[in-house]
């Protein structure tokens, strides 16, 4: 029974002991802002740009099609008291279809925009955290959190400018297309 406590005390003295020596080991944690990544690297401004551009051509085609319905309603306000019945309904169902494909094609364009800006920030999501990964591995952190997760942390663990720049090295001018990235 003497032996027991004896032995126990031996292992509490031993976990105390090795609990100190690696409290002991400061802890090396980073923080990430993933959304500056996204707007300061150059994968990240060119994504914008890609984003913007497709954004302008859909709301163009959009604008020409409202335009066309527009054009319609006039021209069947100011001839309607002339058109014959028959006339005035086909001029009117015509409108209702442009209407309706008007609706159809803006809720494709949405969905597809949502798609696309879902497919290539999630794509860059995936390559930020792999460099994050690297930089961690590399210089030895234990733990790296995205900056909205911190509810406090002092400026000198923010690791999001090595990351941009570990990037920027890493980024071969292509987002969103075949064989781009890294």
């Amino acid at each position: 029974m003497k032996a027991m406590k004896f032995f126990g005390a031996i292992l509490a003295c031993a976990m105390v002991f090795s609990g100190s020596a690696s409290a002991a080991d400061v802890a090396k944690i980073g923080v990430v802002d993933f959304q500056q990544v996204i707007q300061e690297s150059e994968a990240g401004k060119q994504v914008q740009k890609r984003i913007q551009k497709q954004g302008r051509q859909m709301e163009s085609e959009l604008q020409e099609l409202g335009g066309q319905i527009e054009d319609l309603q006039k021209q069947l306000s100011r001839d309607s008291m002339v058109m014959s019945k028959e006339k005035r309904q086909e001029k009117q169902r015509e409108m209702e279809i442009k209407r309706y494909d008007f609706q159809s094609k803006k809720k494709e364009y949405e969905n597809e925009f949502r798609q696309m800006q879902s497919e290539l920030v999630g794509k860059m999501q995936e390559e930020i955290l792999a460099i994050a990964e690297e930089i961690g591995k590399k210089e030895g952190y234990l733990l790296i959190v995205e900056k909205n997760a911190a509810v406090y942390y002092p400026d000198s663990i923010e690791i999001t400018d090595k990351v941009i720049k570990a990037y920027n090295q890493q980024f071969d001018g292509t987002i969103g297309e075949e064989g781009s990235g890294n």
